[in-house]
């Protein structure tokens, strides 16, 4: 900082929050050194709130005005957008609209293991849940509700080591793959071992320091050409001592990981209980495998995409789907069937097929409502033959239906 800074006129330091911390040791920097460039920071910017793009631009203007005067004469101002926010009628749209929490995406394979985690503290009763910082500290809203401490990057583990309670009442904790490289093997991991903690770590392992942007962290799968990958987070928790290590390596399966959460909470075997739940962030995958579906398409390849839908005449209209799982692309909309007061489930375009609806539907024990329907790109001649010998079928079966429905009315 101090070579980027020499020669200029004049610098501006850009830090959220207080105090300011970096400008103030900037500032130390420039003048031990006895460099004469001069340094803006919360001069121009506020103390204290949110750095939005509008508080940007405004201490923009400022500092350029201190330190280049007229530079900004004749330039286009853009338009201010705040005597448009301070309508009465913009600001009723706070009201008339619903609140949107920030929540899991679609498809995330997180969101099971918190609803196989509902399931399994709906037959044990409410256990204290230590979250982190990451993807999975959005279990804290809606429609899960499960969290009850947050201390920091890797430190969920270390947050529920002091709570030794009974047996049938063992703390769950909860780090990612990214919190548990960056501090967790020994604050959390280790420290658990030592103190021979009898509760259960859940380490949510999807490939990535996700929650950052998907860099590559040791254990990701990525054959990274710079970096030392695919080192198995099950191997650095046995290292350290752990004896009860379980791993799943895809959490789309909830009737399994709620097994697995049983066992944890249950087993009379002391000692910390290490969960390694293991599945790719999907929206790294989706930005991997979208190109690669898109160019086989165009060369004409057969390709398959998995789409989920539910059964209008099956859905009984409870949402318990809706509340166990939480995925954006299901949604309510109004039933066709005239006896049916309440909106029926439904699933939207943005649907990605991961099929955590119907897993966890069947784990609840709910109605069998979802299916799956796979939609076949560049069709071959069989995929035609088979597909026109379906329709016939269903066709048939579905005028027989309706005929008799006629005659017996």
């Amino acid at each position: 900082m101090l070579f980027r800074s020499a020669g200029k006129r004049a610098v501006l330091m850009v830090e959220e929050g207080q105090p300011d911390f970096l400008e103030q040791a900037l500032h130390a920097i420039l003048r031990k050194a006895d460099v004469a460039t001069r340094l803006h920071g919360k001069d121009v910017l506020p103390m204290g709130g949110e750095y939005t793009p509008l508080v940007l631009t405004d201490g923009l203007r400022k500092f350029l005005a201190a330190a280049m005067p007229g530079v900004l004469d004749g330039a286009v101002t853009p338009p201010d957008p705040r005597p448009v926010l301070a309508d009465p009628r913009v600001q009723a749209l706070a009201t008339a609209l619903p609140a949107r929490p920030p929540s899991f995406c679609t498809g995330c394979p997180e969101r099971p293991i918190f609803s196989a985690m509902t399931l399994v503290q709906q037959e044990l009763g409410q256990h204290h849940v230590a979250g982190d910082i990451g993807c999975h500290l959005f279990a804290l809203n809606e429609p899960f509700n499960i969290g009850a401490t947050t201390m920091g990057y890797g430190l969920g583990p270390s947050s529920a080591a002091a709570l030794q309670v009974a047996a049938d009442k063992r703390p769950i904790a909860v780090m990612g793959d990214g919190g548990f490289w960056h501090n967790g093997l020994l604050s959390g991991v280790g420290n658990a071992v030592f103190n021979k903690h009898d509760g259960v770590v859940v380490v949510v392992d999807n490939h990535y320091s996700a929650a950052t942007g998907g860099q590559d962290i040791l254990s990701s799968r990525a054959e990274n050409p710079s970096r030392s990958t695919n080192h198995p987070i099950e191997d650095a928790v046995r290292g350290v001592g752990a004896k009860w290590v379980r791993r799943i390596d895809r959490t789309y399966d909830v009737g399994k990981l709620r097994d697995m959460f049983r066992e944890a909470l249950t087993t009379r075997e002391s000692g910390p209980k290490f969960i390694i739940a293991s599945s790719e962030c999907m929206l790294n995958r989706q930005r991997r495998e979208k190109p690669l579906f898109n160019s086989a398409v165009k060369r004409g390849e057969r390709m398959v995409r998995p789409r989920f839908g539910v059964d209008e005449d099956v859905c009984t209209g409870d949402h318990a789907c809706i509340r166990l799982s939480g995925c954006p692309s299901l949604s309510v909309k109004k039933s066709a069937d005239p006896l049916k007061e309440d909106p029926v489930a439904a699933i939207d375009t943005s649907c990605v097929g991961c099929g955590n609806c119907g897993e966890v539907a069947e784990a609840a024990v709910l109605c069998p409502s979802f299916y799956r329907a796979d939609i076949v790109l560049n069709p071959t001649r069989w995929d035609r033959a088979v597909a026109w010998l379906r329709q016939a079928v269903i066709g048939r079966l579905q005028r027989r239906r309706a005929g008799r429905r006629m005659a017996a009315a």
